[in-house]
């Protein structure tokens, strides 16, 4: 039932409250120390996503938890021996399995997954691409059997990541710290230490979530890179072939320009089957980086001597692989960009060899029409003589028959008079003829 206010208000948008209910979708969970959380990412299609909450659901029937809802995109509940949280997105799935720690316990010694049935977690569909242990200590109880208070995160980030640079720092300006050397360990799973020296159940969530993120987008990012390799090799080949091409554009015979745009034709079609292959993967891996460097910025680090900040890490090893994503990608777009200038330079050379063949058949069909009308006129003045000479033959006749005493005249005089006469009447006629002929196409083509 509506609430009263709701009547004074406009029809609503179908979609205004899933997108006001969007930002509150996948919120972090408070957390406190000790805890564990053991962190997974997996890639897959759509299948394979449904295919995960479809495990999530029977988990939760066959353990007495509510179970998500079909079709979610996120779940959280608490399954008594652990607590699950899954996410679905784009292209991946992520699910943290969290479970209570002993306060003396050290960090690392068991690990959340070990809660989940067994054969449970193996069995998901999808393709692993992030693991990540995560230890939640308070800064006192880090050493182990709580003897370590005094103990400096130097020694614990050294004990906890032995012979490996650590990476770390101070985070939301010294009320936590946080470890990690970004190693996969013998047991498949990355390992990140959180100290909560001063920190708040929400904030230590957030922390928490911004540190499994910044690990799963920097894998993320990082699947455009092998990409950009792979692609360096054809974009030279394809930038040599396409130099080849200008080089012989300058001087191409007219024979040669159809088989030069079917070249460029076909190098066109290879740039652009490879850029629509890849063009989402290099798109997503900046989105992806745009979103570490977001979480990183949250951290709110501080340095600890001695230590690389997550920051100067991302600068340092992560920033490389990127510029030359970018970089790749800039190419290949200014690879397409040249070639279409290639090939509509050429079709311009093409278009005026065909104006220009155009032309001499037209000027072909100019010189067949003039001497077509000379072949004319030459017939006509034959056609005059041949008529002339009938009809004054015909006159000669005539007057042989009358005879000279009634006209007159000889007929040979007769006929020598008619001669001029016959011959203009002649060509009168014929003129007259062709004009109108003239006249009648002039008024069918109109």
């Amino acid at each position: 039932m509506q609430p009263p206010d709701a009547l004074l208000l406009p029809p609503a948008h179908p979609q205004r409250l899933a997108l006001n209910d969007e930002a509150h979708a996948r919120p972090s969970a408070p957390l406190s120390a000790p805890l564990d959380i053991s962190y997974i990412a997996l890639l897959g299609e759509q299948d394979a996503r449904d295919g995960v909450l479809a495990a999530i659901r029977d988990l939760a029937r066959s353990s007495g938890a509510p179970p998500p809802e079909e079709g979610a995109d996120h779940y959280a509940g608490d399954f008594g021996r652990f607590h699950l949280r899954w996410e679905r997105h784009t292209e991946f799935s992520r699910l943290a399995v969290s479970v209570r720690a002993r306060p003396e316990a050290p960090a690392f010694e068991r690990h959340a997954a070990t809660a989940l049935p067994p054969g449970w977690l193996p069995a998901l569909p999808g393709q692993l691409l992030v693991a990540v242990h995560l230890a939640l200590r308070r800064a006192g109880e880090a050493a182990d059997g709580g003897a370590g208070a005094g103990v400096a995160e130097t020694v614990l980030a050294a004990r906890h990541f032995p012979g490996s640079e650590a990476i770390g720092g101070h985070v939301l300006e010294g009320r936590g710290a946080a470890f990690t050397d970004f190693r996969i360990g013998p047991d498949g799973f990355s390992r990140v230490l959180l100290l909560d020296h001063a920190m708040t159940a929400a904030q230590a969530g957030r922390t928490a979530q911004r540190l499994l993120e910044i690990e799963t987008y920097r894998l993320l990012a990082l699947l455009a890179f092998p990409l950009a390799r792979n692609l360096a090799p054809f974009l030279h080949a394809r930038e040599r072939e396409l130099a080849g091409i200008a080089a012989i554009l300058g001087h191409a015979r007219p024979q040669d320009e159809a088989a030069l745009l079917g070249r460029l034709t076909a190098l066109a079609a290879a740039i652009e089957a490879e850029e629509a292959a890849h063009l989402h993967r290099f798109s997503a891996s900046a989105a992806y980086y745009d979103l570490i460097r977001r979480r990183i910025a949250e951290l709110r680090e501080r340095r600890i001597e001695g230590f690389a900040t997550f920051d100067e890490f991302v600068e340092r090893r992560l920033a490389p692989a990127m510029a030359t994503c970018a970089s790749v990608t800039a190419r290949h777009e200014a690879l397409s960009r040249r070639v279409a200038r290639a090939t509509q330079l050429l079709s311009t050379r093409v278009e005026l060899t065909r104006e220009e063949q155009s032309l001499a058949v037209l000027a072909s069909m100019d010189r067949r029409a003039r001497m077509q009308l000379r072949l004319q006129q030459t017939v006509e003045g034959l056609s005059v003589a041949a008529i002339t000479y009938y009809v004054v033959g015909l006159i000669g006749q005539v007057a042989n028959g009358l005879g000279p005493a009634r006209l007159g005249l000889s007929p040979a005089a007769v006929t020598a008079a008619a001669v001029p006469v016959v011959a203009l009447l002649v060509a009168w006629g014929l003129h007259r003829s062709r004009r109108h002929i003239t006249l009648g196409r002039g008024r069918a083509d109109a």
